[in-house]
């Protein structure tokens, strides 16, 4: 029997945490949220840690509810988390309900450049009106709609990132050519919506195809690198690709347990079970766990209840006990996102091989 494959830990990283109140909670000046030195300083910590990779939530929209109100795009902060990290996979959300296929590959493939092949996408959805009204777009209706578009930018986006292949940039400063045009291709898509000609403005990515994570069932088969997946389902067996189970969790520290605490903040915000899985106890409880998912599913998705509190506590008393006994890994320097995760390098959908 062959030995498990180590478990790949991922960690949200947006706002004060995964608990509406959690501000309240927080070490810092609320001013300090949105600044380039949070950001630096989240990104390090989970570094540092050793955790697989960081997400960066987003939306059209402000956040809601009683914790902050605004946000840095999640694709911004993952570019400048780039420079300030070397191993940390980063991984921003990107909803594909209203916005533009080409701009967010460009974008997408910009950041995996940034981060030297470490970079993926968490694509999502926008059920809400206002944000079709934010942008000026025609509301997309129903699930099916949602998933037409969902669907339609992640494979605008692949083909788009195939575009150009791997050595199309000739960069012959003796000749003045810069391109091999015969290497560049059009993609010609034609969706129910929209259309998009190609090809992309920025080079194929140092990944070849960034890593893109995605819920599980929002896109067909073969689309998605990645499937998170929840509590009811966490343990159904899925397609070709990883899973990462998505789980809540509030852990006990030296000045309070997780209980007390969620006590003190739900008197301002209730922070209502969803269908993700949720711990709140000792950080051996949380080691338990995920030494269980570790046979049923290839990752985990963290979310801390307070980052400030929470994810000192993994970093300390959680992630060491899992890299000790093999159950989880640190990604290895000058590794790439894709090869962190077991996945290959794709080889181009216009790369011919040549029969000699």
């Amino acid at each position: 029997m062959s030995p498990t494959p180590p478990l790949h830990l991922a960690v949200e990283l947006d706002g004060e945490g995964a608990h509406p109140a959690a501000w309240r909670r927080a070490t810092h000046a609320p001013a300090a949220l949105l600044t380039p030195a949070r950001v630096r300083a989240l990104a390090q910590v989970a570094e540092n840690a050793g955790l697989t990779l960081a997400t960066f939530d987003d939306s059209p929209l402000p956040p809601g509810g009683v914790g902050p109100v605004g946000r840095i795009g999640a694709v911004e902060r993952a570019a400048f988390a780039a420079v300030h990290t070397s191993v940390l996979g980063l991984v921003p959300v990107v909803p594909t309900t209203y916005s533009e296929p080409f701009h967010v590959s460009s974008q997408l493939a910009s950041l995996d450049f940034a981060a030297t092949g470490r970079a993926g996408w968490l694509v999502a959805v926008t059920d809400d009106a206002a944000a079709a009204r934010a942008l000026g777009r025609p509301v997309v209706e129903g699930p099916a709609g949602l998933a037409r578009e969902a669907r339609d930018g992640v494979r605008v986006a692949r083909e788009l990132w195939d575009s150009w292949e791997d050595d199309a940039a000739v960069r012959d400063v003796d000749t003045g050519r810069y391109l091999d045009r015969d290497k560049l291709h059009y993609i010609d898509f034609v969706g129910e919506t929209y259309s998009v000609k190609g090809p992309a403005i920025v080079p194929r990515p140092p990944q070849g195809q960034l890593v893109v994570l995605a819920p599980a069932g929002l896109l067909p088969a073969g689309l998605a690198d990645v499937e998170l997946v929840e509590a009811p389902t966490v343990a159904a067996h899925g397609g070709a690709g990883l899973r990462f189970a998505e789980l809540e969790f509030a852990l006990d520290t030296p000045a309070a347990s997780a209980a007390e605490r969620l006590a003190d903040l739900d008197r301002h915000a209730s922070w209502s079970a969803g269908p993700r899985l949720r711990f709140t106890g000792a950080p051996a409880g949380l080691v338990g766990l995920l030494e269980e998912l570790a046979g049923v599913v290839d990752g985990v998705r963290l979310h801390p209840a307070v980052l400030d509190e929470d994810l000192p506590e993994l970093s300390a008393r959680v992630l060491p006990a899992l890299f000790r006994s093999g159950t989880a890994a640190r990604p290895q320097p000058g590794a790439s996102l894709r090869t962190t995760l077991g996945l290959e390098r794709p080889a181009s959908r216009h790369t011919h091989l040549e029969i000699v």
